[in-house]
């Protein structure tokens, strides 16, 4: 079958796959939307440390269940519009242990550590796949990202007393933007591009900075009193933003880190110690698909809108060259595997 591979650094090209082999346990989904990730970016760029060349991209899918395994339930139909949980867990690490699979020590993602769905169909395990049969195939193709920004929230404590900001208005940034909102803090939004903004605002972002344009620590103390935000979400991973997070925040605050820089970052120490705060990583998604898959159905907000662009399946290195050459123009790109109907 037919697919992409990331041969070297920005350089994607057609392969052909052997069909997927499906367990007893698993389902074949066929792919028809991939939304393109940060991730997918910075391997394409040669900036993620977790991906090893060559490999198929993609982990965020919009596609249909085409068959099933003996073990299948019931319950997961034919023909059922899906979603899926790009990630693996071993069971037996200290983090599946502790009943945080997400971040399990061994895990396996699809279109990093493993090939991707860059592709026309996967098998997976059927826990794994999220269905709807109110969701559009490019909504379902949004619930991963979103999820990633929703379990950060959950990772920050987020309550509605918080004070938050979000660093960088990507998808992922956007989904911790809307849990925020939803928890019912009050949200700040930093990026630099003003479409992304405004976006943000569109979300239910209080207010909002251009970092390439602004003060952005000025802004933020004064719509905080002075005392800066009691949650900081950095979703964007880099040097910049994750020493603007510790800056920030406020004594005694937590800073919740998403983003995946490449390398060393340097982060002033002594303010870490002297606010007391709390850091915490957080990675992939746990337990929220169903919950941001609601959501999505109750069309709380107008997710597509986050649709810079689709590509189709045999303009997808055309996508990625797009976005290497204008990222501050995209929110979220998706490839249509089969072609629109």
């Amino acid at each position: 079958m037919k697919a992409f591979s990331l041969s070297d650094i920005k350089e994607l090209r057609p392969s052909i796959l052997p069909e997927p082999i499906m367990g007893p346990r698993d389902v074949l989904v066929e792919v028809h939307y991939i939304g393109l990730c940060g991730t997918d970016l910075n391997a394409y760029r040669g900036l993620m440390p977790l991906v090893r060349l060559p490999r198929v991209p993609g982990h965020e899918v919009g596609g249909v269940i085409i068959d099933k395994g003996a073990e299948v339930p019931g319950s997961v139909k034919l023909g059922a519009r899906a979603t899926v949980s790009p990630y693996t867990s071993c069971g037996s690490c200290p983090s599946c242990r502790n009943a945080r699979p997400n971040s399990c020590e061994f895990n396996e993602t699809l279109g990093v550590q493993r090939d991707g769905a860059l592709t026309e169909r996967i098998a997976v395990p059927y826990d794994c796949v999220f269905s709807s049969n109110i969701l559009s195939l490019q909504e379902l193709a949004l619930v991963e990202p979103f999820s990633v920004g929703y379990h950060a929230t959950n990772r920050g404590g987020v309550r509605e007393t918080d004070s938050v900001l979000v660093l960088g208005c990507g998808t992922i940034g956007m989904g911790a933007l809307l849990a925020a909102v939803r928890k019912g803090a009050s949200v700040i939004a930093v990026d630099i591009d003003d479409n992304k903004l405004a976006q943000a605002r569109k979300f239910g972002a209080s207010a909002t900075v251009n970092a390439s344009t602004a003060d952005a620590l000025t802004h933020i103390r004064r719509l905080t009193n002075g005392d800066g935000p009691s949650i900081v979400i950095e979703a964007a991973g880099t040097q910049a933003t994750y020493q603007m997070a510790v800056d920030a925040v406020s004594f005694s605050g937590r800073v919740v880190l998403i983003g995946y820089p490449k390398g060393m970052v340097s982060i002033e120490a002594p303010l870490l110690v002297r606010k007391e705060v709390d850091i915490y990583g957080s990675r992939n998604a746990l337990r929220v698909f169903p919950a941001v898959i609601s959501m999505f159905e109750r069309r709380e907000k107008p997710f597509t809108d986050l649709i810079t662009r689709t590509f189709p399946f045999e303009e997808a290195p055309e996508a990625f060259a797009f976005w290497d050459l204008h990222p501050g123009q995209v929110s979220k790109l998706l490839v249509d595997v089969r072609g629109a109907p």
